[in-house]
């Protein structure tokens, strides 16, 4: 119990998802209460040590363990991305369709049309959100423990020419149901420092931490490298001469200044690019939510509420926990007065992507997506056999998945076998969960590293058949002749970017940096927000 005293001693602040408050952890009261729960302390202890430990199973054996559990005996092998390769990935556009025909995201599970925007947000929309869950991404548990935030340090910085402030936040999920897994997301929130009033927030998947630290100033260096010097000749009195030899070097030097690393275009930094304009951005780093593996399946967030044992084949994979850890990253936004809570977005390219699309789709909070290279489980069709392939995603990918999605690569089974042709929803149907809220989705082009993996031709159809349900939400979609079947791609670098669906594919390779400057004018024009004036 004095541990635990000194643990609420260290932290700062929190704050409590459920209610809109701040408060300091540490206080006589708790103190008390601390103390006269100490009773209750054996108990409790003595409850853990009767949960079992955590599972460890390689990602191999965890595979193997939902094969089991689903009846597969065998799956189909995913194709290999090594053209030259005898399982190449298709890349022949007239074999690419063999599923032409994609399910109707306007169209209800019991054959009725959906015609106005009520039928939609009342039925049709939920019976997404169903399918999705139990077939593809797999379902948030209903007992998901809290969050508390902490701001573990605030830093003022540079970014570029702006001034902001950066909040460094620990979200500790609470582990009493099972203390032997702890789960702490990690992300940082930068803002304007001379913003007048709250601004609007990309939160962005990566890694998190401080994005230029303030260093010590000259007169504050010197004391730091005076302090060094006497502790190591304290430590050694042979230094004293050692720096009586070298008395212009110091052990402790200002970081010299660097020019920023361009992005592909020539463009600054996206960061850059944000602040400039007035935005924040937030780091958030996924991983601290769950890991991007198999083999940690059994840890991380799914393995906490599962204390410790492998998936059931509906439970969530790792884009929808990594959702969800956004989701919670929301929440503390929503009471921090610098952020304009009411737009907030969502960007991640690649793996990130795909999480960008579905934490979009999932959490209507969010007021914008930016979705780069996401490819298969993101914005490409699951029913297209070009590049990345359904069984990418059953094989070495499965755990990104619902257990259930598995069923799509059997080739051998209890019951039968599945093909891509059997999912009941598709990514037109995901993006069109978006609406009628912005999004905007991105790729690059092959020459430059955005591989044909990807299927850029799958992701546009995709989006183009999701403009249908854009439009009956009052929004606009892409501004093309045709439907998803004869529809053309633009030209590179020629975006569509007049309505609440966007596509661009730019010239760079594997990233959206290149379409940062169009999604932040496109998001700009729709929000009523601009660059702050001199």
């Amino acid at each position: 119990m004095v541990a635990e005293v000194n643990r609420f001693s260290e932290a700062k602040q929190a704050y409590h998802p459920g209610g809109s408050h701040v408060r300091f952890l540490l206080n006589p009261s708790l103190v008390f209460l601390c103390l006269a729960c100490a009773a209750g302390v054996p108990a409790a202890i003595a409850q853990s040590a009767a949960l079992p430990p955590p599972v460890t199973l390689t990602a191999d054996q965890d595979h193997q363990n939902m094969m089991d559990q689903l009846g597969i005996q065998a799956l189909r092998p995913g194709p290999s991305g090594d053209e030259n390769a005898p399982n190449h990935a298709n890349y022949n556009e007239s074999s690419a369709n063999p599923f032409p025909n994609l399910p109707d995201p306007l169209t209800l599970n019991d054959g009725r049309k959906v015609t106005t925007p009520g039928m939609w947000w009342n039925t049709r929309r939920p019976e997404l959100i169903e399918m999705f869950s139990k077939y593809v991404y797999g379902r948030v548990p209903k007992n998901v423990p809290t969050v508390t935030w902490t701001v573990t340090a605030v830093d003022h910085e540079m970014i570029g020419f702006t001034p902001v402030i950066a909040k460094d936040l620990i979200g500790q999920v609470d582990n009493a149901s099972y203390p032997a897994i702890s789960v702490r997301i990690h992300m940082t929130l930068v803002t304007p420092a001379r913003a007048k009033g709250p601004v609007p927030v990309l939160m962005m998947f990566g890694r998190a931490g401080f994005p230029n630290p303030n260093e010590p100033s000259g007169d504050e260096l010197e004391k730091i490298n005076a302090a060094w010097k006497a502790l190591l000749v304290q430590k050694d009195p042979s230094l004293q001469d050692v720096f009586a030899q070298h008395p212009a070097w110091q052990p402790v030097k200002a970081t010299p200044f660097q020019f920023p690393q361009l992005n592909a275009d020539g463009g600054l930094p996206n960061t850059w690019q944000l602040v400039a304009d007035g935005w924040g951005f937030v780091l958030f780093d996924p991983a601290s939510v769950q890991a991007d593996n198999g083999a940690g399946v059994t840890r991380g967030i799914i393995g906490l509420v599962n204390k410790g044992q492998p998936r059931k084949p509906e439970d969530w994979g790792a884009l929808r926990a990594w959702a969800w850890g956004a989701g919670r990253g929301l929440d503390y936004l929503q009471t921090d007065p610098a952020v304009d809570a009411k737009h907030v977005g969502i960007e991640g390219v690649s793996r990130y992507g795909k999480a960008a699309l579905v934490t979009m789709a999932f959490d209507p909070r969010f007021a914008m997506v930016l979705v780069g290279s996401s490819g298969k489980g993101g914005a490409t069709l699951l029913r297209r056999n070009f590049g990345e392939a359904v069984e990418s995603l059953t094989g070495g990918e499965y755990y990104w998945m619902a257990g259930n999605f598995m069923k799509y690569g059997a080739s051998k089974a209890t019951f039968g076998s599945m093909t891509p042709g059997d999912i009941p929803v598709d990514s037109n149907e995901l993006i069109a969960l978006c609406a009628p809220r912005l999004t905007f989705i991105s790729y690059g082009i092959p020459e430059k590293g955005d591989a044909k993996w990807l299927d850029h031709e799958g992701s546009f159809m995709a989006t183009v058949d999701a403009s249908r349900v854009f439009a009956l939400l009052g929004a606009k979609g892409l501004d093309v002749d045709g439907d998803y079947r004869t529809a053309k791609m633009p030209p590179v670098n020629q975006g569509l970017l007049d309505g609440q669906l966007a596509w661009r594919q730019h010239d760079g390779g594997h990233t959206d940096a290149p379409n940062m400057k169009y999604f932040i004018q496109w998001a700009d024009k729709f929000i009523g927000h601009g660059p702050p004036q001199q």
